[in-house]
């Protein structure tokens, strides 16, 4: 408790710097346009992909009711970031208290594992349905999924909990600026005046487990897939088979895909910070802007059920 109070009475805020490289005004006029761009479709994008959930019944099933809280997931990403980094870059507004800082880490945390575990849950729906077809409805429901979608954010609250904690409890006497666009971990436990083994192997550990754990989940569950599609005789329903899974690869591509490319772009020496708060700045807002491009482009179902909402708003006119 003895840490808890020196914190609050050596540092009471910290200042996000942003791109230390790049504190030109003109530049940050064009990194605040790009991305006030950015989090407009990606709110609009997922907000889109829930009411089309909301208003076809059609869609309240396993599958999109994942899909749906994908992009509730991906809002809330987006939304416990991106707006604070609009004022560090819109007006130079880079100042947060440490109880604010720490609550974005949490939800930073939280819903990064929140979102690894739903494509865990999204793989093994597919596996289901491809694998086990006949028997679908009695292996999985709407309730069960919910269930499962709750377990996954208690696991996220589990997840981001310990590592917050450690880090709040630790001293904050020196200096103040964390150079990053937002309240990240590492960075923030930079700023310590303390020894943070401990909290660096805490948190490593709990940032490889949420990535790795439900990568290896998912590999299995698509190499049981692909297993059971090959044994399909007619090549159209093979060619059925996989077009059920693309859009799902291609989600888990990008968030898989971005996360390990910050990962090892962190692990290499001599890398610049603008270059590793760029690559965080990409993992935090190039899921939540795909995933509903990539399920309004690839399912059927989703743009079939869109046209049935305006036809059904008179938004469009009924076909002849």
């Amino acid at each position: 408790m003895s840490r808890l109070n020196e914190t609050n009475e050596a540092v009471q805020a910290f200042l996000i710097v942003g791109f230390p490289g790049f504190q030109e005004r003109d530049v940050k006029n064009v990194i605040f346009g790009s991305l006030l761009t950015v989090y407009f479709f990606i709110i609009l994008g997922n907000l889109l992909i829930i009411v089309i959930f909301l208003h076809d019944e059609d869609l309240h099933i396993p599958m999109y009711i994942l899909i749906s809280c994908l992009g509730l997931v991906d809002i809330i990403i987006a939304t416990n970031t991106v707006p604070k980094m609009l004022a560090i870059f819109g007006s130079d507004s880079n100042l947060i208290t440490i109880s604010a800082c720490f609550t974005q880490m949490f939800f930073t945390h939280t819903t990064t594992t929140v979102e690894a575990l739903l494509l865990a849950l999204m793989a093994y729906d597919r596996y289901l349905a491809i694998c086990k077809p006949l028997h679908y409805h009695t292996l999985t429901s709407n309730a069960l999924v919910l269930k499962q979608i709750a377990c996954c954010w208690v696991c996220g609250f589990i997840v981001a909990i310990i590592p917050i904690i450690l880090a709040y409890r630790l001293p904050f006497c020196g200096p103040n600026k964390v150079v990053h666009c937002y309240c990240d971990h590492s960075s923030v436990l930079k700023l310590a005046c303390t020894d943070t083994s401990l909290n660096t192997y805490v948190g490593l550990s709990l940032v490889l487990s949420v990535l790795i754990a439900p990568l290896i989940y998912i590999l299995f569950s698509y190499t049981r897939i692909l297993i059971s599609v090959l044994k399909i005789s007619t090549h159209k329903g093979r060619v059925k088979a996989f077009s059920t899974c693309a859009t799902h690869l291609l989600v888990i591509s990008v968030f898989f895909l971005v996360g390990a490319g910050v990962y090892i772009c962190n692990r290499i020496p001599g890398t610049s910070a603008d270059v590793r708060i760029l690559m965080a700045l990409i993992q935090n807002v190039t899921p939540p802007l795909m995933n509903p491009i990539i399920y309004c482009l690839r399912s059927k179902e989703i743009q079939q059920s869109f046209w049935k909402t305006l036809r059904r708003n008179k938004t469009l006119p009924k076909n002849p």
